[in-house]
């Protein structure tokens, strides 16, 4: 029986009055450590070096301000150029890039477009340096190279993009980049933006080159995995030549005829495994493969009248130089490559790669290179700042460190960020820029 003394508890809505009079309000507060660490990294400085302005009547941005601003937005999953604009609006942003004012969105495309294909390349080299210097840093003596391509799709007649494999939207126009990451640091080391109708292993020998040269001189032995797309006796050549290491999905026409003809070890009541050596067209010399065969299910079929029940199998084959490894080994260390197409979707979804589009290829690879680096730049902070925010997604990350409220309070010569004092996250905030703070100054 409810108690005759106790009230409920009544509500009622508040109106609250709306006033746009508020000042030097920022949407991005975290972006005061990131860009110190940006700072810290040379990055600046390297963009000004690189794209110097001269300095015009009408000139109010630099280069490299402009760059600089599409690499924070990046951070902040801002995309398009109108987007962009708006961002340059925020009060941070302009303190942090000494902007004079917005950066407009026809500004933006004029110095982008001014770059051209030079200046993409400019770029690229750049950044192969910085991550080469990175890797170089951290001091390891082996490392993965987990490679892969992607593809987005485009709604337009963008220069450069064609019909090609398509899987999210056949028929489409697309671009279809190629990506390659050192495992170990989770760090996108190299990639290539190329045309939608670009086959996976077109190019595949000089951007593995590249990306073997600008690895420092203290990594002694790379294992290189990749999937079918990468399966190219050249590529194989090549990294038999430098004594590295491979491990690469197997995609040959003949694939299941080649297979049905090996003698097949049962490893428990589904699954056999088998090696053998094999020689494609056009290769130097034979080569290992491994395959294992798992059943699927078991299906009813008739047999001269008869019906029997046959098995259904999944192949799985790789070629491989690895020693000391069997078939299924091999197939549980291919399976833990899958991780890289996580980072992958993180580059293009979460730091806005690939979509921010234009009419012109080589500013759309700017563009792509641009937030393709601030992944690099997200993943290298967390790395040196702590363990557990390093495993995070970046969008996971941008939302309680980055996308924070706050005022931009300038007192004497001092400016400072004032963020709300009972925000949820702010223990772990603290902890997490002190952390980047010791290995800047440390």
């Amino acid at each position: 029986m409810q108690d005759k003394n106790s009230k409920k508890i009544s509500f009622t809505a508040c109106s609250v009055k709306k006033k746009f009079s508020s000042e030097q309000l920022t949407s991005y507060s975290g972006l005061s450590v990131t860009s110190d660490f940006i700072n810290h990294c040379g990055i600046y400085g390297k963009l000004e070096h690189l794209f110097p302005t001269i300095r015009h009547n009408a000139s109010r941005f630099s280069t490299a301000q402009i760059l600089s601003s599409i690499l924070l937005a990046s951070l902040c999953g801002v995309h398009r150029l109108k987007r962009i604009e708006n961002f340059t609006f925020d009060a941070l942003v302009a303190r942090l890039l000494k902007l004079p004012k917005n950066i407009d969105e026809d500004t933006i495309r004029r110095h982008l477009t001014g770059l051209g294909e030079r200046g993409a390349r400019s770029l690229h080299e750049l950044l192969l340096d910085f991550t080469g210097l990175q890797v170089s840093r951290c001091g390891l003596k082996r490392v993965t190279l987990d490679c892969d391509s992607s593809t987005f799709t485009v709604y337009g007649n963008q220069q450069g993009a064609e019909v090609g494999y398509n899987s999210h939207k056949k028929g489409s126009k697309s671009y279809h980049p190629i990506l390659c990451f050192v495992t170990e640091m989770k760090l996108l080391v190299n990639s290539w933006l190329r045309p939608g109708s670009a086959y996976t292993s077109n190019g595949v020998c000089e951007f593995v080159k590249e990306t073997l040269a600008a690895l420092p001189q203290k990594v002694e032995k790379v294992f290189f995995r990749a999937d079918s797309g990468f399966f190219n006796g050249g590529l194989f050549n090549l990294l038999e030549d430098g004594k590295h290491e491979y491990l690469v999905k197997v995609k040959l026409k003949n694939l299941k005829d080649l297979l049905a003809g090996q003698t097949w070890q049962p490893i428990g009541p589904r699954t056999a495994t088998c090696q053998f050596t094999h020689q494609c067209s056009g290769w130097r010399n034979p080569r290992m493969f491994y395959a294992v065969r798992i059943i699927k299910q078991m299906v009813e079929v008739d047999y001269f009248g008869e019906k029997q029940f046959v098995p259904e199998y999944e192949y799985f084959c790789y070629c491989s130089n690895l020693k000391g490894l069997d078939a299924l080994q091999l197939h549980t260390l291919y399976g833990s490559r899958s991780e890289s197409e996580n980072w992958i979707e993180q580059t293009k979804n979460s730091l806005c790669a690939g979509k921010t589009i234009t009419h012109d290829f080589w500013v759309n690879d700017i563009l792509w290179q641009l937030s393709s680096f601030a992944y690099s730049l997200s993943v290298l902070m967390r790395y040196r700042g702590d363990f557990w925010v390093w495993r995070q997604e970046h969008s996971t990350f941008r939302e309680w460190f980055i996308r924070v409220p706050g005022k931009v309070v300038k007192s004497g010569r001092q400016v400072t960020v004032k963020m709300p004092k009972e925000y949820y996250r702010k223990a772990g905030w603290r902890d997490f820029e002190q952390r980047i703070t010791t290995t800047m100054t440390g």
